[in-house]
This record gives structure tokens, sequence and C-alpha cells, in this order.
């Protein structure tokens, strides 16, 4: 499996559209940060919008971009002329919810929703994607960006139509939009540390396999290194150019997130997952735990546990 279907394999995402928005200049949507499962994402059908947050420069956008969130900050959108935005008026059919204004200036079309996280420690997807990503399908060519223009048509019309059944087929959409634009992000010619940019590097790939297929072995440098045929320092260079972080680094991630997702959808006994992970000390696994994700192993499984039976 690559790097991307053994990603989304451990964090399988869904999503949910919440507001299809039809807007004429000027307009103004001022997004708070997101909950702790949770990454914003907006789809301009038509139009052109300008995102802002605190992670960098403005981006101006245009018909086919998509934008999403992965470390769930607040941003804004807005349609760059700097006057008032009037209140949206806001209208709900067959589960779909549209919002207008009264703007009579240039017109733009928005898809906003959120992509929805599984119950397992965020920090290998959230801390090792860009802050905000923006991928532009417009520009896309080949057969896996075209698959993201077609799936944004589909997701248009859709929401467009509000017919029987969209708001759910809109949503399971959602979730392959997030998978399709990760693919598209990791494709580029020089994507974005992290992730995105280990994916491009097959010669790792022996590594990544190992570390998802046996978290429980205690791996070295030089046995990772041996895998993929290269020497300890040649190896190590390659994942710090790409990744940012060690190896080790992202095997403890693996282990936790693993860890995570075994203790909200079981009962084992806390020490066992500690050991099948790679810990053959209950109090090691505790302790790393603890500081991955803020939390002791059994204080995760019972928010887990509170949250499915809310």
């Amino acid at each position: 499996m690559d790097l991307l279907s053994r990603l989304l394999a451990l964090m399988p995402v869904t999503g949910r559209l919440d507001v299809r928005c039809h807007f004429g200049a000027p307009w103004r949507i001022e997004q708070p940060p997101a909950q702790a499962r949770e990454i914003w994402y907006h789809v301009l059908l038509s139009g052109e919008a300008v995102l802002e947050d605190a992670h960098g420069a403005p981006i101006a956008m245009r018909a086919g971009d998509i934008a999403l969130f992965p470390a769930g900050g607040a941003h804004i959108l807005h349609d760059g002329s700097g006057e008032t935005a009037a209140a949206p008026q806001r209208q709900t059919q067959n589960g779909l919810t549209v919002e207008t204004n009264q703007g009579a200036g240039a017109s733009a079309d928005l898809l906003c929703g959120r992509f929805l996280l599984p119950a397992v420690p965020q920090r290998l997807l959230r801390e090792n994607l860009p802050a905000r990503l923006v991928v532009r399908s417009a520009q896309a060519s080949g057969a896996a960006p075209e698959r993201l223009v077609q799936l944004i048509a589909l997701m248009r019309d859709e929401a467009f139509e509000a017919a029987a059944g969209s708001e759910s087929l809109v949503n399971h959409l959602s979730g392959a939009l997030f998978a399709l634009t990760l693919r598209y992000a990791s494709a580029a010619e020089t994507p974005p540390r992290g992730l995105l940019a280990l994916a491009q590097r097959p010669r790792l790939q022996p590594a990544i396999d190992a570390m998802f297929e046996q978290p429980g072995k205690a791996w070295t440098l030089p046995e990772l290194a041996g895998l993929c045929h290269m020497s300890r320092a040649t190896f190590a260079r390659h994942f710090d150019e790409a990744f940012g972080r060690s190896a080790a680094d992202v095997l403890t991630e693996i282990r936790m997130t693993l860890a995570g997702r075994m203790l909200a959808q079981g009962s084992q006994p806390v020490a066992d997952i500690g050991e099948a992970v790679g810990y053959q000390s209950d109090a090691a696994f505790q302790r790393v735990f603890k500081r991955h994700v803020g939390m002791t192993p059994a204080q995760w499984r019972s928010a887990a546990l509170d949250e499915a039976h809310a």
C-alpha cells in the first residue's frame, strides 16, 4: 500500500457539507477554529475569493480551487473589495443549507464544509500536513486531477439541485474529496514538506511499510535504512529532507495513532495495547502516550466511549 492509502486506512476520513453560499460582492465568511476532530474545507465553484489566515500572506482563489485547513485554524474568505458585507440569509432544502446575500457585485459560489476525523490521535495527520493547503484543480491535467474536477462538478450539481438524498450524497462525496485533494497535492512538483513530500519518495516506501505493518518491532535506524538499501546516513538525510523529522518520530506517531484506535474500539488491557505497539513497559507506554496525546490511555478510552454514546 502507498503512504496515502495507509494513512486513510488508519484514519478513515468522512465529510459533511455545511452550507452552499451564493454571494454577490461584498461578501465575507469568518470561520472560527475547528473542533478537535474536524478540518474545514471550502470549494470555490465560481467567481474569485481572497483567503486570509495566520499562516502566511493572503491567497487569491479562483474557480475550481479547494482550500483546507489541517491545523484547524480560524480563517476568513472574502471578495477582496474591502467593503462591509451584509449578513447573509439562510434557507434549507432537502437537508442542504444555502446562504445568499443582497450584494450586487461580482458573484461567487462556494461549498463550505468539514472533513470529520475518526477517534484516533490527530498528531500524525495534523502536524505533518500544511496548516493550510490550497489545491488548484482548474489547472489540473492528467487522470487523477481530472477525477478531482469531476468530483467537484458532481458535488456542485447535487448541492445546486438539492434533490432527495442530496445531503447524504454530498457528504459521502466530501470524504472522497479529502483523499483526492491530498493525492493531487502530494503529486505536485514541490509538495509541502511532511506527509505530502514523503509520499513522493518511493525509495523510502519499504521503511514506511515496515513501520505500519510491524509497529511493535524495536526498529533501529540501520534496519530501516537496510530495507531501503541505503546507508544509515543517506536514509536519515532523505527522511529529513522530505519529512522534516526523524524516522523514529514517525514510528512513534504511527504507534500512538494505532494505540489510540485500539483503545477507542475495544476493551483490550492498556498494557497489552502498549506491548502490541512496541512498549514492553506499561509505564513507558503510559508516559509516551500522555506526552503525545495530552492524556493517559485510560482517559483517552473514556473520552472516546463517552463521545460514541453521546
